[in-house]
C-alpha cells in the first residue's frame, strides 16, 4: 500500500480512542461513551491498553498516557502536575471531568437541538456538570463531599449501602478470585464467565465487555439526566422564576410563592433566584395544586433551610401536626383542610384560598 493511499484511508477511517485495560472506573467508562455521543466519534473503535506504542496509534486517549494536551486529544489526569478544575469549580477533574469540559457543549447542543452558543446550552452545561460529572470527578480523585475537620464527630444513624454509579461500575469488574482464564462454577462472578482455556487474547475480549456494560450504564444515566434537565427542568426554570417576581402580590412579605401548575420541580430554582436576590426576604411556603385537573387539591409546602436539609424554615403550625380533615378545620379555623404531616412539612386543603390561609396562619404564629 502506497503511502498516499495509507494517509487517505487514515483520513476516512474513525478516529481511534484508547483507555486502559485492567480495572475499570467511572470516569473513564462515562468518558468513551460522552466522546461516541459526538458524530466524529460515533463509528469509532476503542482500545484499552496500557502499551505506549499502541496508544500513540489512536486520536484520542481518555484516563491513560500521563498526558492532559487537547490539541493532541489527550485526556489523562494521573499526573503529579495535574490540577485542572471545571470553570468556577474547585474539584479536580478526571477524564469524564475533562471530556465533558471540552466536549458537553456541543453534545448537549446535538442531543436537544440547542443553538450551541444558546443560554440554554450554557444554563445545562454548567447543570450537568455540577448534578452529575462533579462526582465522578471527586470519586476518582479520592476528595471527600465533606470536609474532614467538619465530619471528625459524625456518626451514620444507618448504613446506607453504599451504592452509588461508582459502586456499580465497580460491581462489573472481575472479582478478586476470578480466574479470568478458566471458566467459573455457575453462579460465580457477576454473570460473564468464559469457556474453559480461553487465553489471553479472549480474557482481554471479555473483561472490553465488562467495561462496554459499564459505559452503558454510566452514558444511559448521563442522558437520562440530561433528559430531565432539558425537557422537565428548564422550562420550570421560567415558571418558577414568574412565581417568584410575582410573590409579594400573594402576602406583603414575599413570604408565600404560588404555582398555578402541579408538579413543577421549584426548589432548585428557588435556591438560584434567591442566591441572586439575596437582600430580599425568603420564601417560607410554596403553594401547588396536587393536579392540573380542575378542582384538584391544593397543597401548601414549607421551604427547607437548603436544598438538601429536612428542616423547613417555618413549619406549619405544631398544634395542627398529624391531625386531619373536619378535625384540622376546627382547629386551625380554616375551612377544606385535608391534612398537615407530622413533621410539619407540608399540608393540604381543598381549595387555593385554604392553602393560602393555613400558609399565613402558619407564617404569623
Amino acid at each position: 500500500m502506497s503511502e498516499e493511499v495509507a494517509a487517505k484511508r487514515l483520513k476516512i477511517s474513525p478516529p481511534l480512542i484508547g483507555t486502559h485495560n485492567g480495572h475499570f472506573h467511572a470516569d473513564e467508562a462515562l468518558a468513551v461513551y460522552l466522546l461516541r455521543l459526538l458524530p466524529t466519534y460515533t463509528p469509532s473503535n476503542l482500545i484499552r491498553t496500557r502499551d505506549p506504542t499502541l496508544l500513540s496509534t489512536c486520536h484520542t486517549v481518555v484516563d491513560v498516557g500521563g498526558e492532559y494536551s487537547p490539541p493532541t486529544n489527550r485526556y489523562d489526569h494521573h499526573q503529579r502536575t495535574f490540577s485542572t478544575t471545571f470553570p468556577n469549580h474547585s474539584t479536580k477533574l478526571s477524564s469524564a471531568g475533562l471530556v465533558y469540559m471540552h466536549f458537553g457543549k456541543p453534545i448537549i447542543a446535538s442531543r436537544t437541538s440547542l443553538p450551541a452558543d444558546s443560554p440554554e446550552v450554557d444554563l445545562l452545561y454548567e447543570k450537568l456538570y455540577t448534578e452529575f460529572v462533579e462526582a465522578l470527578d471527586a470519586n476518582d480523585n479520592g476528595i471527600s463531599a465533606y470536609d474532614p475537620a467538619d465530619t471528625i464527630n459524625l456518626k451514620k444513624r444507618f448504613h446506607d449501602g453504599g451504592v452509588t454509579l461508582g459502586s456499580l461500575v465497580n460491581d462489573l469488574n472481575h472479582e478478586w478470585n476470578d480466574d479470568p482464564l478458566h471458566e467459573q462454577p455457575p453462579g460465580h462472578g457477576n454473570g460473564t464467565s468464559l469457556v474453559k482455556g480461553s487465553g489471553p487474547e479472549q480474557a482481554q475480549a471479555d473483561e472490553d465487555a465488562r467495561f462496554l456494560k459499564a459505559s452503558s450504564l454510566m452514558g444511559t444515566t448521563f442522558l437520562r439526566k440530561l433528559s430531565y434537565y432539558h425537557l422537565a427542568w428548564l422550562p420550570a426554570r421560567t415558571l418558577v422564576q414568574t412565581a417568584y417576581k410575582n410573590r409579594f402580590s400573594n402576602d406583603p412579605s414575599g413570604a408565600i410563592m404560588v404555582l398555578d401548575g402541579g408538579g413543577v420541580p421549584w426548589k432548585d430554582h428557588l435556591y438560584t433566584f434567591e442566591a441572586e436576590d439575596a437582600d430580599a426576604p425568603k420564601v417560607l411556603y410554596v403553594l401547588y395544586p396536587e393536579s392540573p385537573n380542575e378542582g384538584a387539591k391544593w397543597r401548601v409546602q414549607c421551604v427547607s433551610v437548603t436544598k438538601d436539609s429536612f428542616e423547613s424554615r417555618k413549619p406549619l403550625k405544631e398544634e395542627w401536626r398529624g391531625v386531619r380533615d373536619s378535625e384540622l378545620s376546627g382547629k386551625s379555623g380554616i375551612d377544606g383542610c385535608v391534612f398537615v404531616h407530622a413533621s410539619g412539612f407540608i399540608g393540604g386543603n381543598l381549595t387555593k384560598v385554604g392553602a393560602m390561609n393555613m400558609a399565613k396562619g402558619s407564617m404569623l404564629s
